[in-house]
């Protein structure tokens, strides 16, 4: 998938490469991924599946708890550390959506959470095919705020920076392959307990934040930081952040 300009896609390549200074703070504030969602995706008796663009494993993680064999594929070598750190038993790969290091056939589905949208996605999904057996599935998952409630409406607008884009939500359709039936897409409601401080901290490790200078940085989350305490919602110490969890997943031929 491309952008409309050399400016974008340098843009885009900056955000993409911008968390693994950030990895502990990654690993301690991203939202989980619901079971059900996990398991939507999935086919029937999967045993051994790919966490392909791993991070510190916060997909790993439900993998894990459904009792299933995981590998990780992760370019990022900070991050990978992290994941590592968080799952020492755990085969942890140096690699890419566009070159997997594995055997063909290998594993019975391929999941990716929140990081599709960086891939080359005819070459990628050309690769996943390759190690994925017959019958098993790819799976991409998005965690996003859910909008629909008025108070995460005007969070998720306060906080947009200069260097904000829509590419998460143009992503969410993947491109037709020949290795895979149609795509089938499910959401799924999900929450994350948090403080204004630690959802600040959460929206401090996202790629548009990272990469916006050190003083717009500071400002728009010292705004969003503001609008927290002040909001009847969030402003009482714990509350639940609502997420919306998107899955597309597809069968491989």
């Amino acid at each position: 998938m491309t952008d409309p300009t050399s400016a974008d896609q340098e843009l885009r390549a900056r955000r993409a490469r911008s968390f693994g200074a950030h990895a502990s703070a990654y690993a301690e504030h991203r939202p989980d991924y619901p079971l059900p969602a996990l398991r939507w995706g999935l086919p029937a008796q999967a045993g051994h599946v790919l966490d392909l663009a791993a991070g510190t494993g916060k997909l790993t993680e439900g993998l894990l708890a459904l009792g299933l064999r995981v590998t990780a594929v992760e370019p990022d070598p900070e991050m990978r550390a992290e994941l590592v750190r968080r799952y020492p038993e755990l085969p942890a790969l140096d690699g890419t959506a566009e070159r997997i290091p594995l055997a063909d056939g290998e594993v019975d589905a391929v999941l990716v959470g929140q990081a599709f949208h960086w891939f080359d996605a005819d070459r990628a999904l050309a690769e996943i095919a390759r190690v994925t057996r017959p019958g098993g599935t790819v799976v991409a998952l998005w965690n996003h705020d859910d909008n629909s409630v008025p108070w995460v409406a005007e969070f998720d607008e306060l906080g947009r920076t200069g260097v904000s884009r829509r590419w998460v939500s143009q992503a969410r359709e993947l491109p037709a392959h020949p290795g895979f039936e149609p795509f089938e897409r499910e959401r799924f409601r999900h929450a994350q307990r948090r403080t204004a401080q630690t959802l600040v901290d959460t929206i401090a490790t996202h790629s548009h934040m990272l990469t916006a200078s050190a003083e717009e940085r500071a400002a728009t989350l010292g705004r969003l930081y503001r609008f927290l305490e002040r909001t009847p919602e969030t402003a009482q110490g714990e509350f639940d952040l609502p997420i919306i969890t998107t899955v597309i997943r597809a069968v491989r031929r």
